[in-house]
This record gives structure tokens, sequence and C-alpha cells, in this order.
């Protein structure tokens, strides 16, 4: 038998589990380290990993939105609205991955709990409550145009800064996936009748 401390617990090579640990953080928020040579500056990589946050903060959201419209909608279009808005969620899922370890990969943290994301985001949040089809995609387009709208900005900032791997991640994965997601919802809500044609073009006169 293993030997054990006058305490009762195992010595050191006890297979035991050391449970209900706590240390100090070993990288604070919001600052970062150079892991490994990236020819980018501190100050570039700072800028980009804040930029990067925001978006990743948004992205969150976004995605959550999407699994809460699965989740509730109702109506004449439930069933392919409910099969779309789960595939919009699995692709955000991937977007904010893919965000999050470009903030790593640049020598930042990324953010990552739920109140943190709460306090970060720009995304407009919605009540607990159950509501109509069309407030649940303008509310769903309203954040892809903050994404959207972010992108080009961090885009734009990258490419200047000569961080093309933010640039292109940015633009091949987010801005892209969020452009293709916002055209799918748009046409949505375009008014057009379920059941009867609207108003019968008049054929000209021979």
């Amino acid at each position: 038998m293993p030997k054990r401390t006058q305490s009762g617990n195992h010595n050191s090579n006890s297979a035991e589990p050391r449970v209900h640990q706590r240390g100090r953080e070993i990288q604070s928020y919001g600052s970062v380290i150079h892991a490994f040579h990236l020819e980018l500056e501190e100050p570039v990589r700072l800028e980009m990993t804040e930029n990067l946050n925001q978006l990743l903060a948004d992205s969150m959201t976004l995605r959550d939105l999407y699994k809460k419209a699965h989740w509730q909608v109702a109506g004449p279009t439930f069933y392919q609205l409910h099969l779309l808005y789960d595939k919009h969620f699995g692709e955000q899922v991937e977007v904010v991955d893919t965000i999050a370890e470009r903030i790593q990969l640049l020598g930042g943290l990324a953010i990552a709990m739920a109140p943190d994301v709460a306090e970060t985001t720009q995304i407009e949040r919605p009540p607990r409550g159950r509501e109509e089809v069309p407030v649940v995609l303008s509310r769903l387009l309203d954040a892809h145009q903050i994404i959207i709208r972010q992108c080009r900005e961090i885009a734009d900032r990258a490419d200047k800064l000569g961080d093309q791997g933010t640039n292109d991640m940015v633009v091949s994965d987010v801005l892209r996936t969020n452009e293709l997601e916002a055209w799918f919802l748009s046409e949505h809500l375009v008014n057009t009748p379920l059941i009867h044609a609207g108003e019968e073009v008049s054929q000209a006169a021979d």
C-alpha cells in the first residue's frame, strides 16, 4: 500500500486526484505574450487581440441568438426555419472557435465566460420569451450587420498593420460566413403571399 502522511493523504506518488485547486492567473486578460516569433510587434498584436475579442463577443452572442431562435421558433415556417437556424448555429460555432484561436495565436486571451461576453457585446439582448418570426429574423440581421461592419474595419486595419493572417481569417472565415447567412435570412422577409399570388400582370393588347 502507498505510504500516507500523518494527515492521511497519499504522498506525491499517489494516483489520487488533487481536486479543488486554485491558483494565480498565469496571464491577465487584455495582455499579450510573445510565445513564438510572428514578425508582429507587440502593439500590433495587442490592438488586433482587442479588436478580435470584440468580434468574438458579438459572434458568441449571435451564435446563442441562433440557438434561442431554433428552440423557440413557431408558425407556418417552423420546419424550415428550425433547420436553418440550427445550421447557422453550427456555422457560428466554427466562426467563434476560429476567432478565439487566432487571439490565442497572437499571444492574447480569448474572452470566454458568458457574463464577460454579455458585458462586452454590442448586440441587443432579446427578451427571454418567444417573439414573432419577423422580429427574430430582424434581430438576427441586426446582429449580422454589426459583425459585418466590424469585419470590414478589422480587415482594413489588419492590412495596414501588416497582419495578413488576421486579415485573411476575418475576410475568409468570418465575413463571408456572415454575409451568406444574412442573405438567407433577409430573403425570408420579402413580402410575398404564401397561398394566393399577387395581382396578375395585364397582358399587353395585340
